[in-house]
């Protein structure tokens, strides 16, 4: 089974408006590579030019931030959630 992955609204446009979608791998980065397979471009609002999760980027991994656990290298199971979620600032 592959991991559900939870869309940002801002970045639906990208995977035909899904707000969920399926993908497979073993850690954080190996579903942000498949992603991109599927999503051409999604990467690129994920990650920076050396393929660095952005610090305005938040992912969970059932509900458990990444970067308190192994960041990008963190482990995924099957049917595990990854969340994925932009930082807001205001003001």
């Amino acid at each position: 089974m592959p991991v559900r992955v939870r869309i940002p609204t801002p970045l639906r446009r990208l995977t035909k408006e899904q707000a969920i979608v399926q993908a497979t791998g073993q850690t954080v980065q190996e579903i942000v590579n498949n992603l991109e397979a599927q999503f051409p471009g999604l990467k690129e609002q994920l990650c920076d030019e050396k393929g660095e999760l952005r610090r305005f980027v938040n992912v969970y991994v059932n509900n458990k931030d990444i970067r308190f656990a192994q960041g990008k290298l963190t482990p995924v199971q099957d049917d595990d959630e990854l969340s994925i979620i932009p930082a807001i600032a205001g003001g």
